[in-house]
């Protein structure tokens, strides 16, 4: 099969949802993968044109499929005001139909109030080759895995050619503005494409009278590792240029407008030893003058935590790491006039030698900067021998400094006070005494997946139920946040081929180049904003503290306790729609 799928990449096709060479200019978009594939659907029986309908978000149609949907013209939701809900429509055609675009008008309720246009957006979705879960974690050969097509990539071109016998499936998103009037809304979804008469769907949008605070104020801790090395290779500028910056702005503002609490940053070179596609360089310039004195160069670290900021996360800057993957360290020795690379493992007089000028320095700094408080010296499953030498030379060089740990060691109880922000591998427990004392101290205690958990997960083949039941676990279990740790690792070629040499496919990002969101990411964000919503109505129900909001309270967080489980529940997708009813119902006067 890896042969195969070689051989077709090498002469890629234009398939799918795609574009050709007579589209006007804004439907130009890159060239997707193409499989082989065993096509079930009779596509022949199929009426002539262009077929559409609504169809679930918690399918991820196959390609080369008939969707098998009941055709339906007519969506209904509702959503609070500052939220963002989706929909999924699906167009299938046995025949090529080009210049397929859309129109959507005014948002209007039956007392004349309005929402503009503006609020919703069509992204077509795109296909990428996936593989299976398999054995998780370890090397892997693509001719030992099960390889297919996922519907995945939301693209953001404004019209599409889809090829015969084909289905391309379309993501509706609407963002509520925070200061829409309660009501029920109407709008017009126009279909549109050369030689096909348009058609007109109808979208019914119920705007609760409740309203959810913009992302940078949610109180779910989101911490997903961002790379900004792979956004400089994918897009084939100078780490740092001002091209860079350029670059960066979509990518991590789609991170910021989800929540997210924490910038990655690098203290020195190849933190977690180069394992992804692109290795981490050090934010911080170390350069050795001589024996005695060193110089540090705070410039693109400082950079790229203002322009972090800039876009809206705030909270915390997790530095990695005073344990690094092989306990390499890398400088500039002056003297010599080369990168100098040393092991140097925690404890030895060789570490402290390397660490304590360091960290003096760098407190310096951040004290300078008015970041220390926020600024945590951070981990990735570090023995426990190994944080603890470190944590003692951190003690005596610079007390009080806050520590990140994600912990797949079951070893948080060796370091109580020292890790204000812990983070445990899934399947793992926080006994409820020590979740009390650390929500008492003001710590943070999040929860993570990685190639290890079959589920939930967001691989590129992951049911996309699975990412919006993250955020419902982490409320369930008692958690203040999650963890992922690749944000956008990309791939060789991550809009072609999500898989890679050493996980399962999609393991390594969850967001696409220039801004393209994902299927998984906006279900991870709709949990998210679920998360939310139980927080706000719980504290509303215990505000009003009378027999009726008791009860409603109870039932609440009944229900939330539903999703306390490490296991993949068979009705998924009720529990979660439940979960949602009794939301809206409660968001109700």
């Amino acid at each position: 099969m890896g042969k195969v799928i070689l051989l077709i990449l090498s002469v890629v096709w234009i398939a799918g949802c795609t574009s050709s060479g007579r589209m006007p200019a804004d439907c130009q978009t890159y060239v997707e993968a193409n499989i082989p594939a065993t096509v079930r659907s009779d596509w022949n029986a199929l009426g002539g044109g262009l077929h559409a309908s609504f169809g679930s978000i918690d399918r991820r149609y196959e390609k080369q499929e008939i969707p098998g949907v009941e055709e339906t013209q007519a969506w209904n939701g509702s959503a609070w005001k500052g939220e963002r809900v989706s929909a999924q429509l699906v167009l299938w055609s046995k025949d090529s139909v080009e210049q397929v675009h859309f129109r959507f008008s005014g948002f209007v309720s039956a007392d004349g109030k309005a929402i503009p246009a503006e609020m919703a957006q069509a992204r077509f979705v795109r296909y990428v080759i996936t593989d299976e879960f398999a054995d998780g974690c370890g090397k892997r050969d693509p001719a030992n895995y099960a390889s297919s097509l996922s519907a995945d990539v939301l693209d953001h071109v404004t019209c599409f050619n889809i090829s015969p016998r084909t289905a391309c499936p379309v993501w509706l998103t609407f963002d509520v503005p925070a200061g829409a009037a309660p009501g029920v809304y109407t709008s017009t979804l126009q279909l549109m494409a050369r030689g096909e008469k348009s058609r007109d769907f109808t979208l019914t949008l119920e705007v609760l009278p409740q309203w959810l605070p913009p992302p940078s104020e949610w109180k779910f801790h989101l911490d997903l590792w961002q790379n900004p090395y792979a956004v400089a290779r994918v897009a084939g500028v100078e780490p740092w240029s001002e091209a860079h910056w350029e670059a960066l702005y979509p990518v991590m503002k789609m991170l910021a407008n989800a929540g997210q609490k924490v910038i990655t940053a690098t203290l020195n070179k190849r933190p977690w030893n180069g394992q992804t596609e692109d290795a981490f360089d050090s934010m911080i310039g170390w350069t050795r003058k001589n024996d005695t004195a060193w110089v540090y160069d705070y410039s693109v670290f400082d950079r790229w935590v203002e322009f972090m900021m800039d876009l809206g996360i705030r909270s915390q800057i997790n530095c990695y790491s005073m344990v690094p993957w092989g306990n390499f360290l890398f400088y500039y020795d002056e003297e010599q006039g080369r990168e100098v690379k040393v092991s140097a493992a925690p404890g030895t007089p060789e570490y402290a030698a390397l660490w304590k000028p360091f960290l003096l320095d760098f407190i310096r700094h951040l004290e300078e900067k008015g970041w220390r408080e926020m600024t945590r010296i951070a981990m990735d499953e570090r023995a426990p021998a190994e944080m603890q030498a470190m944590l003692k030379l951190l003690g005596e060089v610079a007390p009080g400094m806050g520590v990140a740990l994600a912990d797949n060691h079951k070893s948080y109880r060796l370091y109580p006070d020292e890790l204000t922000d812990l983070c445990v591998a899934h399947g793992a427990t926080v006994e409820d005494g020590d979740r009390i004392y650390r929500t008492q101290k003001g710590y943070v205690t999040t929860w993570y997946v990685c190639c290890a958990d079959e589920f939930p997960n967001v691989f590129t083949f992951s049911h996309p139920a699975e990412a919006a039941f993250i955020g419902w676990y982490t409320t369930a279990a008692g958690f203040d946040g999650f963890l992922r740790w690749a944000y956008n690792s990309w791939v060789k070629e991550p809009l072609l081929d999500s898989r890679f040499r050493t996980w399962p496919a999609g393991d390594t990002y969850i967001v696409y180049p220039d801004g393209r969101s994902s299927i998984r990411f906006e279900r991870l964000v709709e949990g998210i904003q679920d998360a939310e919503k139980v927080r706000i109505l719980r504290e509303t129900l215990q505000e009003q503290d009378t027999p009726e909001a008791k009860v409603k309270l109870q039932q609440l967080n009944e229900l939330v306790s539903v999703f306390n489980v490490i296991e993949r529940p068979l009705d998924l997708e009720k529990m979660l729609a439940k979960g949602k009813e009794l939301l809206e119902t409660f968001s109700r006067p």
